[in-house]
């Protein structure tokens, strides 16, 4: 048995907060009964399930690790002919319906998750359930430590104060610096406003790490499924 907001955003039609939601307001039915009732459960194999007049039928979640080159946006569609995601799933052959989850700009690159599990995308794009996004960023300039004290408890952009973030500097040469930075929020353009600030102009940004998915050893352009482990850690998400 299974609950049926669970089984709602299993099947794609929407997250499972908003399958709540659809409950409450009467748009879901059972087996041609109209459940109100939060926590109800069902059985996927005998139950029948509408919402909104659409039955439900389960798809096969998947889940991709693609690096993402730059000079792609994180999208699958762009009105303007840029370079996107689903070039990159097309150059590869491959034809599963998945989106990618979460930003990454034009001028960044590193590790983009896609997948058609939307309960796990909204797990990892919404800020209160601080799921790590690591970055290596090369900036012009040293960052002093009272700066980066700054960045880490947080600082003041046009949406409001960031989260309390990680800066450390993993090695400096010149005028150039390399940081590690780890957010658990993902505004737009994020970690150069943030250092804009403070007048330090990125010239690399590269994402490596989302929760415990890493982009290991693949290249620009390059796609994978997840591991066995990095499956595992989703699935606790859910727990």
């Amino acid at each position: 048995m299974e609950r049926l907001q669970k089984y709602i955003a299993e099947c794609g039609f929407a997250s499972r907060r908003k399958a709540e939601e659809l409950i409450i307001q009467g748009k879901v039915k059972v087996n041609g009964n109209v459940i109100t009732t939060l926590g109800y459960k069902i059985d996927p194999e005998k139950d029948r399930v509408e919402v909104e007049g659409k039955i439900l039928i389960p798809e096969k979640k998947i889940y991709l690790a693609l690096y993402k080159p730059v000079g792609y946006i994180s999208s699958l569609y762009d009105p303007f002919g840029r370079k996107t995601v689903k070039d990159l799933l097309l150059i590869k052959n491959i034809s599963y319906r998945v989106y990618p989850v979460g930003r990454l700009d034009q001028d960044s690159e590193g590790l983009l998750l896609c997948t058609n599990d939307g309960e796990i995308a909204n797990y990892i794009i919404h800020p209160k359930y601080k799921i790590p996004k690591v970055y290596e960023v090369m900036v012009k300039g040293i960052p002093k430590e009272e700066e980066l004290k700054k960045l880490r408890e947080g600082v003041i952009l046009e949406e409001g104060k960031t989260l309390p973030a990680e800066f450390v500097i993993l090695w400096a040469k010149g005028n150039i610096s390399m940081l590690r930075v780890v957010l658990y929020q993902g505004w737009k353009r994020q970690i150069r406003r943030m250092l804009s600030l403070f007048n330090y102009e990125v010239l690399k940004l590269k994402r490596i790490q989302i929760g415990e998915i890493k982009l290991g050893n693949l290249k620009p352009g390059d796609i994978r499924f997840l591991s066995k482990r990095e499956l595992t850690w989703l699935e606790r998400l859910k727990a």
